[in-house]
């Protein structure tokens, strides 16, 4: 480690003993219980409803709501963080999903019809707390507030996305083994109960303080209208009017929220693109699975890529801090791509074991790189807002995929969903080798700089015109003398 002088598995250790001592040791397992609902849901709503109404396109129906209700209000609970600070927003949302989720579960076990259902599921999907992407802007402003190293920050986001991935391995799980022993309806009480227990622990914790919003935080400045100059150029015909006006101009400049960077698609787009392929490498094994007759071993399958995924998300807070991160964004997903192109030929179990779990190593890495980049990207102002909507756009393609490669599974057979994977896969490598990733720091030097030309532009303006309109006031003396001029010797002038 470079910043520590350890190499090995001492120096990532003691990284991550100083991600734990911002934190405090409470905080990583309140946050991990309080996203454990998200993952849990997003299952348990399928196998409910497909099993108290019978029907799979009620059950599809109903958790695609609960999906498209989160993509579209992620970003909305970002942003709102970001503006009063995460204890009143997280603690808002937890008690209002867990109320949405405890709807759902009577609605579902009363009978409901589908189209009283999926409002319902769309309900407890916009009210999700977030409180993965908004743990993961916590710790990265605790770092940044300490003034912690890169590889601090860097672990920081490994851990968070370890925690994301055992989440998304165990809650599933969870509800597998309900529907299995009793009923999934008891998994999700347990989130509905969950959430508003966890998920509130997290919004008061002492470290919500430490990230609220600054009460006069600076602002960009705006470029001046058209006009502004001929406004200023007018008022400087009084003596010293120059001055005044570019003073009330420089006091009246309008405070606007921070834009987000040129590269802040892109980054998106890779995450919706990794969401794709989740969605593909699910599809794909559920249709293969089912084809050998062993639908049973899907889950666990599933299972393996995400525990492996997780150990090799902890494992990069070894890597050294020399290695950039554009770079690991483009080993990350070249790797993924090549490790993916094997499933297409896969027809057996173990082969489809063996495959998948290597490939899960690629996927944490790349998150969290991706992440890294994002949050080097994006002001401290709009991170959590940045951080929502990179979650929307991870789950949002991972619904989008299974929708779509569900119907080439079914069409085509499994080889054709991981065919659409692999595909997904290559565009996310295309994407890194073509991104230039910038930090909010550079983008702020290039917009002074764009400002500063901008008000030379404008000062060379008001020059050109205050010469025009003394120009102006001098002519009538020189027409004057010239008609004196011309009046021939002896007349009275």
């Amino acid at each position: 480690m470079g910043t520590t002088g350890k190499p090995g598995r001492d120096g990532t250790l003691d990284t991550y003993r100083r991600v734990i001592g911002l934190t405090g040791p409470l905080l990583p397992w309140v946050s991990f219980l309080g996203r454990l609902p998200t993952a849990t849901i997003q299952f348990g709503s399928v196998l409910l409803v497909a099993r108290t109404s019978g029907s799979l396109s009620a059950a599809g129906l109903t958790g695609g709501a609960l999906a498209l209700g989160q993509v579209v209000c992620g970003p909305l609970v970002g942003r709102l963080a970001d503006r009063h600070g995460q204890r009143i927003v997280v603690l808002a949302f937890s008690l209002a999903n867990a109320l949405a989720v405890a709807l759902l579960v009577a609605g579902a076990l009363a009978g409901l019809p589908a189209y009283v259902l999926a409002p319902l599921g769309a309900a407890a999907g916009a009210a999700v707390p977030l409180v993965g992407p908004l743990a993961r802007t916590r710790l990265v402003a605790l770092a940044r507030r300490d003034g912690a190293p890169e590889a601090t920050v860097g672990a920081s986001l490994s851990l968070e996305s370890t925690l994301d991935e055992l989440s998304f391995v165990l809650g599933p799980a969870l509800v597998g083994l309900a529907a299995v022993l009793a009923h999934p309806a008891y998994a999700m009480g347990a989130a509905a109960v969950l959430v508003a227990v966890c998920g509130s622990a997290f919004a008061l914790h002492p470290t919500a303080r430490l990230v609220a919003p600054a009460r006069a935080a600076p602002t960009a400045r705006t470029p001046e209208a058209p006009g502004a100059a001929q406004e200023i150029s007018g008022r400087s015909r009084a003596p010293g009017g120059s001055g005044r006006s570019r003073a009330r101009a420089g006091a009246g400049r309008a405070r606007v929220r921070t834009p987000l960077p040129r590269c802040a698609p892109a980054l998106l787009a890779a995450l919706a693109l990794q969401g794709a392929m989740f969605g593909a490498c699910q599809a794909g094994i559920t249709a293969l699975t089912g084809r050998l007759g062993e639908e049973d071993q899907a889950g666990l399958v599933y299972a393996a890529m995400g525990v492996m995924s997780a150990v090799a998300g902890f494992g990069t807070a070894a890597v050294p801090e020399r290695f950039g991160r554009p770079a690991r964004w483009r080993l990350a997903t070249g790797a993924c791509f090549a490790l993916s192109l094997p499933l297409t030929g896969v027809t057996g179990l173990p082969g489809l074991y063996a495959v998948v779990t290597v490939l899960g190593v690629t996927y944490a890495p790349h998150l969290v790189t991706v992440f890294g980049l994002l949050e080097r990207a994006v002001a401290p102002s709009r991170l959590a807002e940045a951080m929502g909507t990179a979650t929307s756009a991870l789950v949002g393609g991972q619904a989008l995929s299974v929708a779509v490669t569900g119907r080439l599974a079914d069409s085509y057979g499994p080889a054709a969903a991981f065919a659409a994977g692999s595909t997904a896969a290559a565009l996310a490598f295309a994407l890194a080798l073509t991104t230039r990733p910038t930090t909010h720091q550079e983008q702020e030097q290039e917009q002074e700089q764009e400002q500063e030309q901008q008000q030379d532009q404008g000062q060379g303006m008001e020059q050109e015109q205050e010469q025009g309109q003394g120009q102006g006031q001098q002519e009538p003396g020189v027409r004057e003398n010239a008609a004196h001029a011309r009046v021939p010797d002896g007349q009275p002038r």
